[in-house]
């Protein structure tokens, strides 16, 4: 009996008899295509196919031998769906005409990781989702607990429960995968919570982010309920990061941002690598914050909400929420990226940068230990600490204009990015608002 034999027998054991093909697009969408279980050993091999053009961000031509996108399942990655039974969702990577599709987000993370491989390195990260429960009313959305309506709702015990059960079965579905859960609260704004699982190597970990967000939106959806990765629904509530732990290991398992200098969270090398993320922050902006409205959530100055864990500001220190990356000992909380970030371009995105730093030996800033929110924009640049992008178009240009930042996306992708993005930002430019009819329309 082959191994895939095995494999197709240990699924039909389970009650499988349906895989769900999955990859993920540009936007960081799931999508993929339902293969019935005796068709295993062709979606491991040669893949499902699908109509490239119609997938976000691959450029595929409609005709010819590269119209035709495979997504290729990966072995070490078939997990059931206990919340569909007989269901099992395999994790596909793109190819075309035979072979890796540069532009596949999880291609381009595994080009990423293998150029850390090639120094014997291994980056893991810990990806903490945060998101909203909401309900559609009257054409707009709203939390879907009309009670949970505290000025300050950070951890509050009294809305927590009524959303155990969603809660609970989430977490049973991520255990199911092998996967440990660390703790669940409720967040900052109403409606808003997180659940944050136990740090992995890096492609795993954004297998786990995809498949963490597949099971939550078909349980909310059972429950008549609106699960919700915008990173800022709420004009006066905070919004939902997506906060990357990182750190560096070796061959031999240990961390390498790891120190004994009594006065440094980071080693030598942990200090390279941050300083790189720094050094490509307005770059890696357009990838950690991709939307419109990821830019409702970082703000310079006062925010509506009154509350923001948001960074603004290119900066560094010692467990410091209010810069861009907090440092902590043996690795660092990159702070940038929100819920709607794509978890495969972000994170090699950040590799590169990082590996940047390393090449060139870059150095930290000076470290910040203030609380930069209390700060005005004057005291700010006498430190000589730099803003982040303001909107997207402002993070694509810089995205652009970063080669180090683009070759690791590589030509494909990167320009589909800056141009699928770019055209966002013209449009929502373009588009008039409903505030700007109630101010302007009788104004004049």
């Amino acid at each position: 009996m082959t191994d895939l034999s095995a494999l197709r027998e240990q699924l039909a054991a389970q009650g499988v008899h349906t895989l769900l093909a999955q990859f993920t697009d540009l936007h960081g969408v799931a999508k993929g295509k339902y293969v019935p279980l005796h068709q295993l050993g062709e979606l491991l091999k040669s893949g499902a196919g699908f109509a490239g053009p119609s997938i976000w961000g691959t450029d595929l031509p409609r005709t010819g031998a590269r119209a035709e996108y495979y997504a290729r399942g990966d072995q070490r990655r078939i997990t059931v769906m206990p919340w569909q039974p007989g269901y099992a969702r395999v994790i596909c990577d793109g190819f075309v005409a035979g072979q890796p599709f540069d532009a596949c987000p999880r291609q381009v993370l595994r080009r990423a990781t293998a150029r850390l491989a090639e120094r014997g390195w291994t980056l893991k990260t810990g990806i903490e989702p945060e998101f909203f429960l909401l309900r559609r009313e009257a054409g707009r959305f709203v939390p879907v607990d009309d009670h949970d309506r505290l000025d300050k709702p950070s951890y509050d015990l009294k809305s927590l429960p009524r959303q155990a059960s969603f809660l609970h079965e989430l977490r049973g579905v991520l255990e199911a995968w092998g996967l440990t859960v660390l703790q669940i609260d409720h967040e900052d704004a109403h409606g808003q919570y997180e659940l944050n699982f136990a740090f992995d190597e890096a492609l795993a970990s954004a297998d786990h982010l995809m498949g963490f967000k597949l099971a939550a939106q078909a349980l909310a959806e059972a429950r008549g309920m609106v699960f919700s990765m915008m990173p800022k629904p709420f004009a006066n509530q905070p919004g939902s990061g997506l906060h990357f732990h990182v750190s560096l290991w070796d061959a031999a398992g240990a961390c390498l941002f790891q120190t004994d200098e009594a006065d440094e969270d980071l080693s030598l090398l942990g200090r390279q690598f941050a300083a790189g993320v720094l050094a490509h922050a307005p770059a890696l902006c357009a990838l950690a914050a991709p939307t419109v409205n990821s830019y409702k959530r970082l703000v310079v100055g006062e925010s509506l909400s009154g509350t923001s864990w948001a960074p603004a500001y290119i900066a560094h220190g010692p467990n410091n929420r209010s810069a861009l990356l907090r440092t902590l000992p043996g690795r660092f909380e990159w702070r940038v990226p929100d819920a709607s970030a794509n978890p495969y371009l972000a994170t090699a995105a950040l590799i590169a940068a990082g590996l940047d730093g390393i090449d060139r030996q870059l150095a930290l800033p000076p470290v910040c230990t203030d609380d930069l929110f209390q700060l005005d924009l004057p005291a700010l640049r006498a430190r000589g600490i730099g803003l982040l992008p303001q909107s997207l178009g402002e993070a694509v240009d810089a995205l652009e204009a970063d080669p180090v930042v683009c070759q690791a996306l590589g030509e494909t992708l990167s320009r589909a990015f800056v141009r699928l993005k770019r055209a966002e930002w013209i449009t929502y430019a373009r588009h008039v608002s409903d505030w700007e009819l109630q101010r302007y329309a009788a104004a004049f």
